[in-house]
C-alpha cells in the first residue's frame, strides 16, 4: 500500500523548481516552476515527450545538473532545503538517502572497475563496514537483484554482463545503503520486455522490503499503469496535469495527456487506429507567456493563446493546468489535438508468396587469440540463426518478435544480403536471390529495401536530403537527371515532410523526422517490400504513432509487404497481419495476429505476452514467470532451446529438439506439450 499525500508531511516536497541551462542566446528554463509532492512508501511516475524537463527535473533534485546550469526553487528533503545545502552535506544525502538509476547502465558504470568494487565504493563511502563486510555485503546485494551465481560474478566487469544484468547492478549500488529515495530515469526503456518485467518487479519488491519511496521518469505509459501510484505528465518544462494513475488514465482532463494515451497500442480489445499529436514541442527558444500546447491542441482559444495556465484542481486528488479542462468530458479525447489516423491492417485475401525462406543457418566466428590457435583450440561460433523458416505474402506484414540476441536483426540483414547465410534458401518471387549476381542483385536490391533502426546513422551526415534521396534514384536510375527534383518533392510529400527539407542536412531534423527521410529514401526507388528494422524504438509514443500511421498509409496506397522487427508487442500487434515469434535463433511461433494475442501457444510466447505492460487495468493477465536470460548462442542448449527457462519443460525437452509443426489453421509452434493434430504436417529442419 502506498502512503496516502496529504495525510502525513511529505517525504519530498518541491516548490517552485526552476533549472535554467546557458545556451548561445542566454540563459533559458529547461525546468519552469515544477511542484509536487511525494509522500512515505509511493512510488510518482513522470511522463511525457523527448524535451520535457523530466531528466533535467530529476537531477535537479540532487543537483546533477552540469554548471553553468543554475537550480532555484525550494526542494525539501526530511525538512533540509537540497538547494540551499553545502555541496559537501549534499554529497553525504547522494547515494546513502536519495539514490539514482540511470537510462544507460554501460555509461554510468565504470567500465575498468569489477562490479564488486563499484558496490564496495558506495558501501565505503557512506557505512562503517569492514572490507570483508562490504565484500559479503555485495555478494548479499547482487543476490536481491536476481543476478545468478552472484558470488562467481562479483569480479565481473559490466562488458560481461548482459543488458538487464546491467541494469541489475546499478540498482544493486543504487540500494546499497538502504536509501529512502530512488531516483530512476528511464530504467527500462532499452531492455526486453521480459527483463523489464523482472526489474520493475524488482522496484516494486524493494519498495516494499525496503519502504522505499520511487520517482519513475518513463515515456511508456503502460510501465505507469503497471507500477506508479501517481503520475506527473511534464510538456515544455512544466507538469499540466497531476494525479492519481487510475484517475489521470480513466479521465484525462489535459489534451495533451488524451493525446498520450491515444498514442499508445493496446494488447487486448479491439485494435484501433492510434491517434497521434501533430507537431512536435516548442524548443527552449520558442517557450513563452501563453499555454505551451497551444499550437497543437484541438480546443485552444485565443485566451490560451495570450495566458499561461496554472495548475489547479479539477477533481479530488486530480490536477490539470488547462483553461478548457472540461471539454474534454464532452468530447471524446481521441479529438483531442490528433491527426486523422489510417485505418487499422485487414489480412490480404488470398496472398501469393513474396519470401520464402527455409532452413536459414548464420554462424558469426569469434577471433581466436594466437596463443588460443597456437594451443589448436577449436574456433567458437555464435549460432545466430538456427534454421528459422517463414512466407512473406504480397502485400502482408509479418511482424518478428523476441528477446535481444534471438536473431531478428542477423535474419532481417540476411534477407537483403548485407550478411551473407551459410545455409539455407531464401527465395523472393521464386528465385533463390543467394544466386543473384551483377544487374540481378541490384534489381533485388531495388525491389526489397531496408530501413534501419538508428536513422541518424544510416544517413549520411554530410549529404542533404536531396542529395541522399538523389544518390538513390540516380543508382537505380529511376528518373531522368531533369525529373529528379520533382521526384524529391514527391517523396518528401508522400512521408509528410515540407519541401524545404530538401536542403537540410541530417542533424537538423528531430528523430521522427530523421526516421521519415530513411522511409522516403527506401520507397525512392519504388520497392515492393520494406524489411523495417525496430523502426520507432527510439522514438516518443507520440512520434510512433504517427511513423507507424504513416508505414500503414504507405502500405495502403503502394501494396506494400513489409517485414516488422520489433520487440514492442504492442506495436506489433497494431500492424501486423501474422507474427512470428524468434528464441535463440529459431522461430518458435508463428500465427495471425489475433489468434496468436488471443491464445499463444509456444510457453515463451506465453511469457513475452503477459510481460507486457498495458494502460488498461482490467487486461492484466497473470504473469508468467522466465527462469534467467538468454542462453549464450555460443553454446545453445541441447534439445528445446527454452527448456533451461522453461517452468514445464520435461525430460523429452532436455533431449529433443521440437519441430516448427502445423498445429490446425494457420498457427505453427515448436513445443513438445501440446501434441499435433491429425494431419499436422512437420516443417523441413536444416
Amino acid at each position: 500500500m502506498s502512503a496516502v499525500p496529504g495525510m502525513t508531511p511529505p517525504l519530498l516536497s518541491v516548490r517552485d523548481l526552476v533549472t535554467e541551462v546557458a545556451t548561445a542566446r542566454g540563459p533559458m528554463r529547461a525546468v519552469d516552476q515544477v511542484s509536487f509532492d511525494l509522500a512515505d512508501g509511493e512510488i510518482l511516475g513522470l511522463v511525457g515527450e523527448s524535451g520535457s524537463g523530466k531528466t533535467v527535473t530529476l537531477r535537479s533534485i540532487l543537483r546533477l545538473v552540469a554548471p553553468p546550469a543554475r537550480v532555484a526553487g525550494t526542494i525539501l528533503w526530511r525538512g533540509r532545503n537540497l538547494v540551499a545545502l553545502p555541496e559537501r552535506e549534499l554529497r553525504a544525502i547522494r547515494g546513502r538517502e536519495i539514490a539514482a538509476v540511470f537510462q544507460e547502465p554501460m555509461t554510468a558504470l565504470n567500465p575498468v572497475l569489477t562490479i564488486g568494487l563499484q558496490i564496495e565504493e558506495n558501501l565505503q563511502a557512506h557505512t562503517m563496514l569492514t572490507a570483508r563486510e562490504r565484500r559479503r555485503r555485495a555478494i548479499e546485494l547482487l543476490d536481491i537483484v536476481g543476478i545468478p551465481a552472484a558470488a562467481s560474478r562479483l569480479d565481473g566487469y559490466p562488458h560481461q554482463f548482459s543488458g538487464g544484468m546491467r541494469q541489475r547492478a546499478m540498482i544493486a549500488i543504487a540500494i546499497a545503503s538502504n536509501p529512502r529515495l530512488l531516483l530512476a530515469d528511464e530504467p527500462t526503456t532499452a531492455l526486453d520486455v521480459t527483463i523489464q518485467d523482472q526489474i520493475l518487479k524488482l522496484i516494486l519488491t524493494l519498495r516494499q522490503q525496503l519502504g522505499m519511496s520511487v520517482i519513475f521518469v518513463t515515456h511508456d505509459l503502460g510501465v505507469v499503469a503497471e507500477t506508479c501510484d501517481r503520475v506527473a505528465v511534464m510538456y515544455a518544462g512544466r507538469i499540466i496535469e497531476t494525479g492519481s494513475v487510475a484517475t489521470v488514465f480513466a479521465g484525462p482532463r489535459h489534451p495533451y495527456t488524451a493525446g498520450l494515451l491515444a498514442s499508445v497500442p493496446r494488447t487486448g480489445g479491439e485494435r484501433r487506429p492510434l491517434q497521434s499529436i501533430p507537431g512536435t514541442p516548442p524548443p527552449l527558444s520558442q517557450r513563452s507567456g501563453d499555454c505551451a500546447f497551444a499550437p497543437r491542441c484541438a480546443f485552444a482559444t485565443d485566451h490560451c493563446r495570450q495566458r499561461q495556465p496554472t495548475l489547479s484542481a479539477v477533481a479530488p486528488d486530480h490536477a490539470a493546468a488547462c483553461w478548457h479542462p472540461e471539454a474534454l468530458t464532452t468530447a471524446p479525447p481521441r479529438t483531442a489535438a490528433i491527426a486523422p489516423p489510417p485505418r487499422a491492417p485487414s489480412r490480404p485475401t488470398a496472398t501469393t508468396p513474396l519470401f520464402e525462406v527455409a532452413g536459414l543457418v548464420k554462424g558469426f566466428p569469434v577471433r581466436r587469440s594466437a596463443l588460443a590457435r597456437l594451443l589448436g583450440k577449436p574456433q567458437r561460433v555464435v549460432h545466430a540463426l538456427n534454421g528459422p523458416h517463414f512466407v512473406l505474402g504480397r502485400g502482408e506484414t509479418l511482424g518478428i518478435v523476441g528477446e535481444s540476441g534471438c536473431g531478428k536483426s542477423t535474419l532481417a540483414q540476411c534477407l537483403v544480403r548485407l550478411i551473407e547465410a551459410d545455409a539455407g534458401t531464401i527465395r523472393y518471387d521464386g528465385i533463390d536471390i543467394r544466386t543473384l549476381r551483377g544487374a540481378a542483385r541490384r534489381g533485388f536490391n531495388r525491389r526489397v529495401q531496408m530501413i534501419f533502426q538508428d536513422p541518424y546513422g544510416s544517413l549520411n551526415p554530410r549529404m542533404t536530403v536531396r542529395q541522399i534521396l538523389g544518390e538513390a534514384l540516380h543508382v537505380h536510375h529511376m528518373r531522368p537527371a531533369a525529373a529528379i527534383p520533382d521526384r524529391i518533392t514527391a517523396l518528401l510529400d508522400l512521408v509528410r515532410l515540407p519541401a524545404d527539407a530538401a536542403d537540410r542536412y541530417p542533424h537538423a531534423f528531430s528523430g521522427g523526422q530523421r526516421q521519415r527521410i530513411g522511409i522516403a529514401r527506401a520507397l525512392a526507388v519504388e520497392p515492393e517490400c520494406l524489411i523495417a528494422d525496430e523502426l520507432v524504438s527510439a522514438l516518443d509514443v507520440s512520434v510512433q504513432a504517427q511513423v507507424v500511421n504513416l508505414l500503414l498509409d504507405l502500405q495502403n496506397q503502394l501494396g506494400l509487404s513489409v517485414l516488422f522487427v520489433a520487440h514492442d508487442l504492442r506495436l506489433v500487434r497494431h500492424i501486423s497481419h501474422r507474427v512470428a515469434v524468434m528464441y535463440l535463433g529459431e522461430i518458435v511461433e508463428i500465427a495471425p495476429t489475433e489468434a496468436l494475442f488471443a491464445a499463444p501457444r509456444h510457453p515463451y510466447t506465453q511469457a513475452l505476452l503477459s510481460a507486457v505492460p498495458d494502460i488498461d487495468h482490467s487486461r492484466r493477465t497473470l504473469r508468467i514467470a522466465v527462469r534467467g536470460e538468454l542462453p549464450s548462442p555460443l553454446a545453445p542448449p541441447p534439445g528445446c532451446p527454452f527448456h533451461p527457462r522453461c517452468a514445464q519443460a520435461i525430460d523429452r525437452c532436455r533431449r529433443e529438439r521440437p519441430a516448427l509443426t502445423a498445429r490446425g489453421g494457420d498457427r505453427l509452434f515448436a513445443c513438445h506439450l501440446a501434441p499435433p493434430q491429425d494431419g499436422a504436417a512437420a516443417a523441413p529442419r536444416p
